[in-house]
């Protein structure tokens, strides 16, 4: 019976890991091992960070309401309990785009907060 090495499937999964790692250096991006290895790992840092990326943007959008806030004679807390109390449904990606960019409202929904 012949030997069976199947080259074209095994020809073309190299090729897929390695045109995947472009961009990396040395042997992580020519050496199909080393390639591999640090793709699986690049693939688990970019799950994770998906989802990190969110917690991190919501940590940013809570540090510039409260600076906001800070300016306007509140504090984060006593604001976002405010805006519950009123009934007022913005997110904190809007009320720090509105920090930001609106001063002047940010203020002004503030006074009819408290």
């Amino acid at each position: 019976m012949p030997r069976v090495r199947n080259k074209p499937a095994s020809h073309a999964r190299h090729k897929k890991v390695l045109k995947q790692t472009k961009g990396f250096v040395g042997g992580r991006r020519k050496l199909f091992k080393a390639a591999k290895e640090t793709l699986q790992r690049s693939m688990q840092y970019a799950y994770r960070d998906r989802r990190n990326k969110k917690r991190d943007f919501r940590r940013l959008w809570i540090v510039r309401i409260n600076a906001a806030c800070r300016l306007n004679g509140t504090t984060y807390s006593r604001f976002m309990d405010g805006l519950n109390q009123k009934g007022i449904e913005l997110n904190r990606k809007v009320l720090a785009d509105m920090a930001v960019r609106d001063p002047e409202g940010f203020a002004n929904l503030v006074q009819n907060v408290n």
